[in-house]
């Protein structure tokens, strides 16, 4: 039953394009603050590099350490153990919303 022969089982899933971007940020989970960064970003997610990840399903506010921060509300969707998780953003205001979408248009400009 050797499964070498089988090709990558983990279907393409993501419909928006991902742009490399690295910016420290903070997760805040309950009263606790972990310490991570991004390895790239998209319209709906991201990839958190964290040495401590939270399980599929957790919850938490990230807070990306940019000019002006950004609070983006997380949800864990896939953990790589060692190596981070991927998470779905949600976006309630609109400012946030306008911010977050400024950052991706920037990104896709300079050709990443």
């Amino acid at each position: 039953m050797g499964s070498g022969d089988q090709p990558s089982r983990r279907l393409e899933r993501r419909w928006a394009p991902r742009y490399a971007f690295r910016v420290d940020l903070d997760i805040e989970w309950g009263s606790a603050v972990l310490r991570a960064s991004t390895r790239d970003i998209s319209a709906n997610g991201m990839f958190i590099e964290a040495a401590d990840t939270l399980w599929v399903g957790a919850g938490f506010t990230a807070r990306l350490n940019l000019g002006n921060p950004l609070h983006l509300d997380c949800s864990v969707k896939r953990v790589e153990p060692g190596c981070g998780m991927g998470v779905s953003v949600a976006l309630a205001e609109s400012e946030s919303r306008k911010v977050y979408q400024e950052l991706l248009s920037s990104l896709s400009s300079t050709g990443t």
